[in-house]
This record gives structure tokens, C-alpha cells and sequence, in this order.
């Protein structure tokens, strides 16, 4: 008992002595805080609306980062997408930091909302923002768009409905984050744009940085409004931290991509069809139905034109009659001109990237005719093949007589006895030319003899 209690009064007594002697630890230096930094680079869409959202909540739910990064590069995107972007960044607790980065890049459209929406706005050298004047899509949303469309003179009730929402949108932002409420204004009515010098004399932006890092370090001790209360960066000793897409990202980046979308509705279309034609253990079904669904899902995320979709089935849908009902390429002709009018129209939006190459439209348009062209040439050699098997087969082949008779008897065909009807009387062991099946009776003629034909 007692050599227990000196072990271990002993044993304290060297712990003590070891941390008593040991070099004090920085707290701060071994637990340096991070920067979360994201990157938007290319169109705006469900995909990086997700990823940027939930690195938002991540880093408000951890609650230690002194601030977080966002470094855009994009022409624009989705205005559902953009407002679900800025609705976290508005109720954010950490400070949010936009950076147009790196140089060159641009905050066009949708971009500046974000730009404007951050608790601090800044820039690269070389960069641009603006041109945030909105266009309306198909699928019953509002995209900004990075390119100014000619406008008619006098815009119709929901353009003017759509462009006066858009200029309270970020008016509000602007006043929100003391920023210059009328350029504001002017880049959503009149699409303007600006350079990064020329914003930061605007008071668009509240400074110019060469990266990430330079941001941290010009924004040490710079004070923000956080929940309506002043907060101080201290980010002097912040170290970066890059924040890449998981897997469910860059997944439903990739299906949400307009060429990759349309690709799986087609291999969906086709693969259900192959199955219907020529059932067997379920491939074709299997990967059809699973390309269909994930197309789908991909499409009522993005804005998608009932019209256009509604004229490429009607185009499949001509495809398939034509394999049914051969119409010598009408039905054909008609399907492939629906087909590529709906591709057009299907992914309706003014950005490039948000739309459906045209280059793969006219490839799957080609490879859709040929396929048709394939089948009617089918269908034709078909209909001029001799028949050789069936009833039909029979018609101007020889029979030959099994005995005498004068309009009833009975013929020989194929090792089968036939009841045969003749005009004239006809011998035994005579050969005769079927020349029509009623029923179960054949109507035959005397064959012409090789005397006649000589």
C-alpha cells in the first residue's frame, strides 16, 4: 500500500518538475486560426450553388475562422442559384470576403450581385465586374446575363416586373454594405461595366489585392459590420485554407453540365427503346432508365424550355414511326427537324455555358438520320425480296397432277397434297403453275411446255 502511494507521489513529482522546466506554449501559434477560401470559376449553377452554401454553413458551424474567401471568376449564371448564394452569405456570423481572382477573371452578371452581397469586395488587378442587367429564361426563372441584348423600345409588363426587381435587389445590397448604390443601379438598368481601379475610385469595391494571401494581409485590422455589430479582422496570423468540391459536387457538377445532361437523356431514350424492340436480360433497360432519371433530375435543375423539350420527344416520337410505319422518310424528315429545333430551344439561356453545344446537337442529328436512312434502305430491300417461306412463297411455283380431273383434283407441292382448281382438264403426272391460294385450294394453270417457249 504504502510503496503504491510513494510510486506515485514520486511520479507527480517528475511530471511537475518536467512542465515547470518546459518552455511555455503558444496557444495561439499552434492553433493558428483558417481561412476557408472557395473558388467560383465558370457559369453559376445548382452545382456551384451547393458547394459554395455548404462550405458557408461549414465554416459558420465551426465557428473558430476569423473570416472566409471567396474568389470569383465567372460571366455569370442561374438567378435561383444566386440568391440561395447570397441569402447564406447575408445571415453568415463570420465575415465574408470576395475576391475577384486572379487577374484577368471578371464578376459579370450574377457575379456582381455576390460582389455586392459580401461583407468586404475586392479585386485583382485586370479584373472586371458589371453587365448584370437580367434576361429572362424559359424555364419560368431569371438568369443575369454577362451580354447586353437589344432591347425593344418598349419593354413588355414582366421584363419591366423582372428589371425593377433586379434594381431593388441590389440597391438593397448596396445601402446594406455602404457601397455606391447608383453604379449599382446603372450596371443592372444599363449593363455597365468597371475596371478594379476604377471601382475602387467608385467605392464599388473596398480594396485591391493580388491573391488571396495579399487580401488577408491588407484586411488585418480592417473593421466590418457583422449582425449589425463592428467586427476587426485580426488576421495577421490566419493561414489559408483551399476548399475543394466533394464528391457529390463535382458529381452533380457533372450532370448538370447541358451537354453531359442531354448526352444521358438520349443514351436513356435509346436504351429504353432498344429494350422495348428486342427484350433481353435488361442491359439496355437497366442503363436507359437509370440514364433517364439521372438526366431528369439534372433538368428541373436547370433552366429547361418546355417547348424545346416538348418538340424533341415529338422529333423521337416521328423517329419511331418511321421504323413502324414507313412513310419513305416523311416522318423521318419531320423528326429530325423537330429533334434539332428542340435541342436548340432546350436549354434556354444567354450564356454559353449554360447551353447545349451545337456542334453535339448536329452530331446526334446525324447519327439519328442515319440510323432512319439505315432502316428505310432495310425496309425497301425487304419489300422487294422474293418471299420464300409461307402460303406466299407458293404463288408461281410448279405442282404436279396426282390424277386426272376437269375442274377439281388434287396436286402434289412441296411433299404436300393439295386441292387444286384448274380451267382446263389436266392429266396425271402433269406439271401445273400456282397462280393463286383461296384458302386451302390451290388455283393452278397449265405450266407452258418447252416446246411452246422454244
Amino acid at each position: 500500500m504504502y510503496r503504491r502511494v510513494m510510486v506515485g507521489l514520486i511520479f507527480s513529482l517528475l511530471s511537475y518538475l518536467a512542465l515547470a522546466t518546459a518552455e511555455p506554449i503558444d496557444v495561439n501559434k499552434a492553433s493558428s486560426p483558417t481561412v476557408p477560401v472557395i473558388s467560383i470559376s465558370g457559369a453559376i449553377g445548382p452545382a456551384v450553388g451547393d458547394y459554395v452554401i455548404k462550405e458557408l454553413q461549414r465554416a459558420n458551424s465551426i465557428g473558430h475562422s476569423p473570416a472566409l474567401i471567396i474568389s470569383i471568376d465567372t460571366p455569370g449564371g442561374l438567378s435561383s442559384s444566386l440568391r440561395d448564394i447570397n441569402q447564406h452569405i447575408l445571415v453568415s456570423k463570420i465575415p465574408v470576403l470576395c475576391l475577384v481572382y486572379p487577374p484577368g477573371a471578371r464578376a459579370a452578371s450574377a457575379g456582381t450581385y455576390i460582389l455586392y452581397a459580401c461583407h468586404v469586395a475586392a479585386m485583382s488587378t485586370a479584373t472586371t465586374l458589371g453587365a448584370a442587367t437580367p434576361v429572362q429564361i424559359g424555364g419560368g426563372g431569371v438568369a443575369p446575363s454577362s451580354e447586353k441584348e437589344d432591347k425593344p423600345s418598349e419593354p413588355s409588363a414582366m421584363e419591366k416586373k423582372i428589371l425593377n426587381d433586379s434594381i431593388a435587389y441590389i440597391r438593397s445590397l448596396a445601402q446594406l454594405r455602404g457601397r455606391n448604390v447608383e453604379w449599382a443601379e446603372e450596371a443592372v438598368r444599363e449593363a455597365a461595366t468597371l475596371s478594379a481601379n476604377e471601382a475602387l475610385a467608385l467605392n464599388v469595391i473596398n480594396v485591391m489585392a493580388e491573391s488571396p494571401q495579399d487580401l488577408l494581409n491588407q484586411l488585418d485590422g480592417f473593421v466590418t459590420k457583422v449582425e449589425n455589430q463592428d467586427v476587426v479582422l485580426n488576421l495577421a496570423s490566419a493561414q489559408l485554407e483551399p476548399r475543394e468540391p466533394d464528391l457529390r459536387n463535382k458529381f452533380l457538377a457533372t450532370i448538370t453540365d447541358p451537354n453531359v445532361a442531354y448526352i444521358l437523356m438520349m443514351i436513356g431514350v435509346y436504351g429504353l427503346l432498344l429494350e422495348f424492340y428486342s427484350p433481353s436480360f435488361g442491359v439496355a433497360g437497366v442503363t436507359g432508365a437509370i440514364s433517364l432519371l439521372i438526366a431528369l433530375y439534372a433538368f428541373q435543375l436547370l433552366p429547361v424550355n418546355y417547348v424545346g423539350l416538348g418538340l424533341m420527344l415529338l422529333g423521337i416520337a416521328l423517329f419511331i414511326a418511321e421504323s413502324l410505319i414507313p412513310s419513305f422518310g416523311i416522318l423521318g424528315a419531320g423528326g429530325i427537324v423537330a429533334f434539332v429545333l428542340g435541342s436548340v430551344f432546350l436549354i434556354d439561356s444567354e450564356l454559353p455555358e449554360l447551353r447545349v453545344s451545337m456542334s453535339l446537337i448536329y452530331a446526334i442529328a446525324f447519327a439519328s438520320a442515319a440510323l432512319i436512312l439505315f432502316v428505310l434502305k432495310t425496309l425497301m430491300k425487304l419489300r422487294h425480296k422474293q418471299v420464300v417461306s409461307g402460303e406466299e412463297a407458293l404463288i408461281g411455283t410448279e405442282a404436279v397432277v396426282l390424277n386426272d380431273f376437269n375442274h377439281r383434283g388434287f396436286v402434289h407441292v412441296d411433299g404436300e397434297r393439295w386441292e387444286a382448281r384448274c380451267d382446263a382438264p389436266v392429266s396425271k403426272g402433269e406439271k401445273v403453275s400456282i397462280e393463286e391460294i383461296d384458302g386451302l385450294t390451290l388455283k393452278v394453270k397449265k405450266a407452258p411446255r418447252s416446246e411452246d417457249n422454244a
